[in-house]
């Protein structure tokens, strides 16, 4: 499967709470464009992470039957990149070249292996290109 973006965790974090009155639209507007135009998708990783945060670290805890739902909407029709041996090489070989955490690097290889332009993420550097991935924040006022 591939999309033009990659939505790291975060990104579903602040669709789904409403802390950020400045990021949330932002992210719900990536979210809903990933969603109806098929552009943009994520990993396993990405689902696991945004599960965990959502059942047990969020403000506000959805409920099991809440994150059922999400999963089925929203986490589920966007996952389009699965654990394989072939991604944690990747993983590996990036980490090792660009010094982010395997985690990190999970992600970049995961963008990278479904043929994304862009990765969405606050997390990592804003504007580096890594073998012609470009990484965005798009919360960055630059």
């Amino acid at each position: 499967m591939s999309a033009d973006f990659f939505l790291d965790t975060n990104i579903l974090i602040y669709d789904l709470e409403a802390k950020d009155p400045l990021k949330q639209p932002i992210a719900t507007g990536l979210l809903q464009e990933a969603l109806r135009k098929g552009t943009g998708l994520i990993s396993f990783q990405v689902v696991q992470e945004c599960l965990n945060v959502a059942i047990q670290k969020a403000r506000q805890p959805l409920t099991l039957v809440e994150a059922e739902r999400y999963l089925n909407t929203v986490l589920s029709p966007l996952c389009g990149v699965h654990a394989s041996t072939g991604l944690y090489q990747k993983a590996l070989i990036l980490k090792e070249r660009w010094r982010y955490s395997f985690y990190d690097s999970l992600i970049i290889a995961a963008a990278l292996s479904a043929s994304c332009d862009t990765l969405y993420t606050e997390d990592l550097q804003h504007g580096q290109i890594i073998e012609g991935l470009k990484i965005i924040n798009p919360f960055s006022t630059d």
